[in-house]
């Protein structure tokens, strides 16, 4: 038995046809768990759907009415970038209630993970690069609506940049300590690290700069990583962006997005860590959220490796970093 819970439900899965996204990934995932004896049924706790009222609490009503009513434009839908159905919009809430309950019992036992999530492209009044509804921006202020927590730091390692966490967390911006410089040099050069502190939710977003999406605004610590990074580069500039974080800001909750399409393998990636960079990467978070104290959830965002069994074998290292981290720990 696991020291801390797993949010899942089998109608996860996105019912969108062939596509590049494994929307069969969250049931391969669950069953792999169990079947490698990594996690016992009893692990798992089924979600219910966010309400209406807390996907509101971080979407525009106007474009709320427009998912639950089949009134999206065509544009619009082409910016999701998936088929709209009534289920599909079903399949977004539960997961923004994973995200919920998975905040929840992290606060409770110093981790959890939904095994789905991380829809990070949504932004207030419209839905990017397959993500319709920000599962983990409801998260976060629902959490804070409650009066559970009072500030939050996004963690988002998925290669693609998490503009829509960055929009919806934008607040006012303030001035931010400098930098650091030091770091390694990739392919000949520094990675760029940019950023500014925001309000109650401070935003890292470690992805690849020359990738989707186009526009990238401002999270409070950008680390723009150019094409091939490897390994140790990577966890190098992971290791950077989380300590100067931490000197800046001190969260009451971390939300983690651990991409799986970092891997050198991935369709729609262009950087170049391992299987076990990865869960390297995993493990430092967990690590550094277990010594500062800080409880951390977990969500999945994308993979979209050439091999599915390879974005299943990331996602399910991500538990087993939780455990190994966080075994015997007191939580």
């Amino acid at each position: 038995m696991l020291p801390f819970k797993l949010i899942y439900s089998d109608q996860y899965y996105l019912p969108i046809g062939q596509h590049i996204f494994p929307a069969e990934k969250y049931r391969r995932i669950h069953n792999k768990l169990i079947e490698t004896s990594v996690a016992d049924p009893s692990d798992f706790i089924a979600p219910q759907p966010a309400s209406d009222q807390d996907i509101l609490l971080v979407h525009k009503p106007a474009y709320v009415n427009k998912l639950k009513t089949g009134t999206l434009s065509a544009i619009e839908e082409l910016q999701i970038e998936i088929p709209y159905s009534p289920e599909l919009v079903n399949a977004f809430w539960l997961s923004a209630g994973g995200s919920i309950l998975a905040a929840e019992h992290a606060l409770k036992n110093g981790v959890a993970v939904n095994i789905g999530g991380g829809f990070h492209h949504a932004f207030p009044d419209h839905g990017e690069g397959f993500c319709m509804i920000h599962d983990v921006a409801v998260a976060i202020r629902r959490m804070q609506h409650d009066s559970k927590i009072r500030t939050a730091m996004t963690v988002d390692c998925d290669v693609h940049h998490g503009n829509g966490t960055a929009a919806i967390f934008a607040g006012t911006r303030t001035k931010s300590e400098p930098l650091p410089s030091s770091g390694p040099s990739v392919l000949g050069r520094k990675p760029l690290m940019r950023g500014t502190h925001a309000g109650d939710v401070f935003t890292i977003s470690l992805h690849q700069e020359n990738n989707y999406p186009q526009h990238k605004p401002a999270s409070s610590i950008d680390v723009d990583l150019p094409d091939g990074v490897t390994d140790d580069d990577y966890l190098a500039w992971l290791d950077n962006a989380l300590s100067s974080g931490l000197r800046q800001f001190t969260p009451d909750l971390i939300c983690y997005i651990a991409g799986a399409d970092p891997y050198r393998e991935d369709q729609l990636g262009g950087l170049a860590l391992t299987i076990d960079g990865l869960k390297k990467r995993d493990e430092l978070v967990f690590r550094v959220a277990r010594a500062k104290g800080i409880p951390v959830m977990v969500t999945y965002a994308g993979g979209y490796a050439q091999r599915v069994d390879d974005t299943v074998t990331i996602h399910c290292n991500t538990v087993i970093a939780a455990k190994e981290v966080f075994a015997g720990a007191a939580l």
